[in-house]
């Protein structure tokens, strides 16, 4: 079975976004708005802290999973792709964490 990757999901994501809105959940999240999504974002993250807490591996699996489909569906919403954010991502991989850190607070 070939490996299912972020990028698999950001372009299912793409694609549901194109899509009616009555049967795709995606499309419905984007039809309400960048704050919205924000919100669902934001409880899927609060639910996978939970699971982390609770140590309950299965859970923070399946969180972990939502947090990552609701980041990209909030990314869509305001029009960033994950290759905007892989491309800042390696705009830090030339330095350590505390570098860049320390390097945000400069700017």
């Amino acid at each position: 079975m070939p490996r299912f990757t972020i990028h698999d999901l950001a372009a299912i994501v793409d694609a549901r976004a194109a899509s009616g809105g009555e049967a795709s959940y995606t499309r419905k999240l984007l039809d309400k708005g960048a704050e919205h999504c924000a919100k669902k974002f934001g409880e899927e993250a609060v639910e996978t802290v939970i699971a982390t807490i609770e140590n309950n591996r299965e859970h923070l699996i399946a969180e972990s999973a939502d947090v990552l489909f609701h980041l990209l569906v909030l990314l869509k919403s305001r029009g960033i792709s994950l290759e905007d954010v892989e491309a800042a991502l390696a705009q830090r991989t030339g330095m350590s964490g505390l570098e860049e850190k320390a390097a945000r607070k400069r700017d």
